[in-house]
């Protein structure tokens, strides 16, 4: 019998957000705090796991200089702590702290419940986690499920608005069916391959030439159907828009963000390292998914006059540029390209919290008119962040989106970037639409007051989106060094 090799240190900030959520259920049933406080734990919860996310790089740092990399995985391969999966946690964490942030007011109006919402949100980042460290294709569905789970709870959390119910339910069914595709795909995989590890399944394609993939070849395309429905990529995002506007306006951005974070991250790793062998087989698919993605997001986006539903399509389209580095075949311009839309969503969400309310459904365009007179620092920081994920030159968007373009050129789908650019142009044209709206109507109604912690989070992601445009560096060098095994 073999003994499995055990590192505490490779699920650590997993087994700190999972404790740190029994604790503040356990806390608010034991002594009923303010939920200030139990706001307090999950910021230590954070720290303490972003913490020993630095100690897996470093760990990381070390292996790879004596050319180590089997100790890299654990718990029999179902782990592994590269540069990859540390990265996509330092995304995953700095995300749930902004977006718990920027949705203060909302938890703090659920009252005692808000420690239900905290422990929820704490949940879904360790299962996500989980999932971007996976290596075996079984533990990232568990993670997946968990994440997910947490994620379809949440959208529902208010029971006080029956758009929140629609859109939990629809998040629901339409994520479990999504899950029994994938995990579907995972059993057409190991039939084929007899591999579940994702290392293995890439040593097995590159040991034995498979004179008959049919099998293989349709279970990778339920796979992707799977996490294309977590990322809402196109023709897989009917379920976006709902969402997006029915759940409360508070944690949107989380949900949203941390969900494309995991989602992409695993397709990167099945696609660029376990099945990277048969990339002439599904890379066309990949890119026509891409295609799909960004002109039916911003074809959609236009004809709508909800910020959360425009919000929502561009996100479908946002996949598609993320998919054009899978294209790729380059894990850093995909890692870079997360990293920044994430904050941007974080940020574009905080404002439509603060405009409609925490917990409201409702944003329409018309509730933006004359935005820049209410409130200055809302609307300034909203063109900021409009303007990066428009991809404006010397914003992050910028980048991200040329490194994505460089790299399907170089990979030979000159036409694919062609098509991005003319789908950015687009892209160009909505945002200024809300532009237009914030700075060029007036409108009579009230001032918004702008809670602190709401300007710190904007003050962030706006901070974010131009030093990552001007001086990309910074970031760019690490998700170079974060690759995959």
């Amino acid at each position: 019998m073999i003994t499995p090799e055990i590192s505490w240190l490779s699920i650590g900030p997993d087994l700190v957000l999972a404790v740190a959520a029994a604790l503040v259920l356990l806390v608010e049933v034991q002594w009923k705090p303010p939920v200030r406080r139990l706001g307090w734990v999950v910021a230590g919860a954070l720290i303490v796991a972003g913490g020993l996310t630095v100690l897996q790089w470093f760990a990381t740092a070390d292996a790879a200089a004596v050319n180590d990399f089997s100790s890299l995985t654990a718990f029999s391969g179902m782990i592994v702590t590269d540069g990859f999966a540390i990265f996509g946690r330092f995304a995953l964490l700095a995300t749930t702290g902004l977006g718990v942030a920027a949705g203060w007011h909302f938890f703090r109006d659920l009252g005692r419940r808000g420690a239900e919402g905290l422990a929820l949100v704490l949940l879904a980042t360790a299962g996500f986690s989980i999932m971007i460290a996976s290596n075996n294709l079984v533990m990232l569905f568990l993670g997946l499920e968990v994440g997910s789970i947490a994620l379809y709870v949440l959208a529902g959390l208010t029971r006080e608005d029956r758009r929140a119910d629609e859109a939990a339910i629809k998040y629901f069914l339409m994520g479990s069916f999504a899950s029994a595709i994938f995990i579907y795909g995972v059993a057409l995989i190991y039939a084929g391959t007899r591999q579940l590890t994702i290392v293995g399944l890439g040593d097995f394609l590159n040991t034995f030439l498979v004179n008959s993939p049919a099998v293989i070849l349709i279970g990778i395309a339920l796979v992707v159907i799977g996490l294309g429905f977590k990322v809402s990529a196109a023709p897989f995002h009917t379920w976006a828009p709902d969402v997006y506007q029915g759940a409360p306006a508070g944690i949107v951005g989380y949900m949203a963000a941390v969900a494309k974070i995991a989602g992409f991250a695993a397709i990167a790793r099945i696609l660029l390292t376990g099945v990277e062998e048969m990339d002439s087989a599904f890379l066309p698919a990949i890119s026509a998914i891409a295609v799909l993605s960004m002109l039916r997001g911003w074809i959609l986006a236009r004809e709508h006059s909800d910020v959360r539903r425009m919000l929502a399509y561009s996100g479908v389209a946002h996949a598609g540029f993320i998919m054009t580095g899978v294209v790729g075949f380059s894990s850093s311009s995909v890692l870079f390209y997360l990293a920044v839309y994430a904050v941007q969503l974080v940020g574009a969400f905080a404002v439509v919290s603060a405009v409609s309310g925490p917990s409201g459904s409702s944003s329409d365009i018309s509730m933006y008119r004359g935005l820049s007179r209410r409130s200055p620092v809302l609307a300034g920081s909203l063109t900021v962040l409009l303007l990066g994920m428009a991809g404006l030159p010397l914003t992050s968007g910028f980048v991200a989106k040329f490194g994505v373009f460089a790299d399907a050129w170089s990979n030979g789908f000159e036409w694919l970037v062609v098509v991005a650019v003319l789908a950015s142009v687009i892209a160009f044209a909505f945002y200024l639409r809300i532009i237009v709206i914030m700075y060029m109507e007036d409108d009579e109604s009230e001032e918004i007051e702008v809670a602190g912690v709401v300007r710190w989070v904007l003050g962030i992601a706006v901070v974010a989106t131009l030093l990552w445009g001007i001086l990309p560096s910074s970031l760019l060098d690490i998700a170079a060094d974060a690759f995959p095994l």
